[in-house]
C-alpha cells in the first residue's frame, strides 16, 4: 500500500490517502512542535508520496497551524486543488468572549470565516465539529453547517470527540431534514484507547461514517521510544506519562517482538495494527519532524498475521460498558445454536430441547 492508493472517506465520493497528516504539531506557538521551515519540509514529503489529507484546527499553536498550511499551499491553486485539507471549529480564541467558541450558528461561521483567511483558500473540504458543544442544540449546529455547504465554502462535514448517541441523533435529523450529512469521525483509537469499540466504531459503521483516529501511538507511548526499566522523561507531559503502565509496557514488548521479526520499527507496527481495524479510514499521523513522518509511513508496508493481531488484541483488550458485554452473549438466547452470517451461536441451555418441551 502507499499513500496514493486513496479511500473513500465514510459514504461519500471524497478520497483521501490512507494515512493523513495531522499539523498540531506545526508551529512553535505553543513552547513545542515544528518550525514552519520544518512545517513545510514535512508536508512536502507527504504531498510528493502521493499524500492529499491535512488535517488542522482553528486553534492549534494559537491558528499559526492553518496559517502555515495557507501559506505553502493556499496560496498556490493547483496544490490547493490537489489537497484535501480539513480544518475544525469549536475552540474559542478570544478571551471574554462567550460566543467565540462552541458550536453556535454564530460561532460557527465566524470561525469558518477566519479559519478560510489564514487558510487562504475559498473553500474547506471537510469541516470538523471539534468537540460535542452541550450548550447548544445539534439541529442549529446541523443547520448552520448545512447553510455553510450550501454556501461552497465548506464540502463536507464530520464530528471529532462526540458520544455516539449524539452523533447518531444529528445524523438522523441530517437525513430526515435533507440536509449535509456527516460523513467522518475523529476520535482517539490505538492500542491503548479501545473502549470506542464499545458504541462510537459500531455507530460509525451503521451511519457509514469513514473513521479517522487520532493519537494512534497515545501521544508517543506506543512508539517505542519508553521502555520497561529506562527513565525517560516524555516531552508531552502528564497524557504520555499517564499512559506508561504494566499494561503500556507489556504491549510495546509485544510490538518490540513482532518489530524485530518484520525488521520494523514498534511504530510501524501499532500503526499497522491501526490502520487494519474494521471501519477504519486514515489514521492521522502527528509527526513533528520529517524522520518521524518518514518512519510512520512505513507502516503502509506492513501486513500483521492473524497470529500477530491476536496477541496485540488481547494484551489490549478493553473492559467496555454496559451492554457491550452482556450483547457478546446474546446469539446463543436468538440463534438457536445456528450460525448466521459467519457467527456461531452456542445452544442455550435454557432453550426448549424438543418440540414437546416447548408450550
Amino acid at each position: 500500500m502507499s499513500l496514493d492508493h486513496y479511500v473513500t472517506l465514510g459514504r461519500s465520493g471524497l478520497r483521501v490517502s490512507p494515512f493523513c497528516l495531522g499539523t498540531m504539531t506545526f508551529g512553535e506557538d505553543w513552547g513545542w512542535g515544528s518550525s514552519v521551515e520544518e512545517s513545510t519540509r514535512i508536508l512536502d514529503a507527504y504531498l510528493d508520496r502521493g499524500g492529499n489529507f491535512i488535517d488542522t484546527a482553528n486553534a492549534y499553536t494559537k491558528g499559526h497551524s492553518e496559517k502555515i498550511i495557507g501559506d505553502h499551499l493556499g496560496r498556490h491553486s493547483a496544490k490547493r486543488a490537489r489537497t484535501v485539507i480539513a480544518t475544525k471549529f469549536f475552540s474559542n480564541m478570544y478571551l471574554g468572549d462567550p460566543n467565540g467558541g462552541g458550536a453556535s450558528r454564530k460561532s460557527i461561521v465566524a470561525a469558518c470565516e477566519n479559519s478560510l483567511r489564514r487558510l487562504q483558500t475559498d473553500y474547506i473540504d471537510l469541516y470538523w465539529m471539534h468537540a460535542w458543544d452541550v450548550l447548544t442544540p445539534i439541529e442549529e449546529t446541523m443547520r448552520a453547517l448545512d447553510d455553510l455547504v450550501g454556501s461552497g465554502k465548506v464540502r463536507y462535514i464530520g464530528f471529532s470527540d462526540t458520544p455516539a448517541w449524539k452523533c447518531a441523533e444529528a445524523q438522523t435529523i441530517a437525513r430526515f431534514r435533507g440536509w449535509a450529512p456527516l460523513i467522518a469521525l475523529q476520535i482517539e483509537y490505538s492500542l491503548l484507547e479501545r473502549t470506542v469499540e464499545g458504541d462510537l466504531m459500531p455507530m460509525a459503521r451503521e451511519f457509514d461514517l469513514g473513521v479517522t483516529p487520532w493519537s494512534p501511538l497515545k501521544g508517543g507511548a506506543l512508539s517505542g521510544k519508553y521502555r520497561r526499566g529506562v527513565n525517560a522523561e516524555p516531552g508531552r507531559g502528564t497524557r504520555v506519562t499517564a499512559a506508561l503502565t504494566d499494561k503500556t509496557y507489556d504491549i510495546v514488548d509485544a510490538l518490540a517482538e513482532i518489530a524485530d521479526g518484520l525488521r520494523v520499527t514498534v511504530s510501524q507496527v501499532a500503526l499497522a495494527w491501526v490502520l487494519a481495524r474494521p471501519g477504519v479510514a486514515s489514521p492521522i499521523l502527528g509527526a513533528r519532524t520529517l524522520a518521524q513522518l518518514d518512519d510512520n509511513l512505513g507502516a503502509l508496508d506492513i501486513k500483521l498475521t492473524s497470529e500477530m493481531v491476536q496477541k496485540l488484541d488481547a494484551l489490549s483488550t478493553p473492559t467496555l460498558n454496559f451492554p457491550a458485554r452482556f450483547l457478546e452473549y446474546m446469539g446463543q438466547v436468538s440463534q438457536g445454536g445456528t450460525t448466521v452470517n459467519g457467527m456461531p451461536s452456542d445452544p442455550w441451555p435454557l432453550l426448549p430441547a424438543t418440540d414437546a418441551e416447548r408450550y
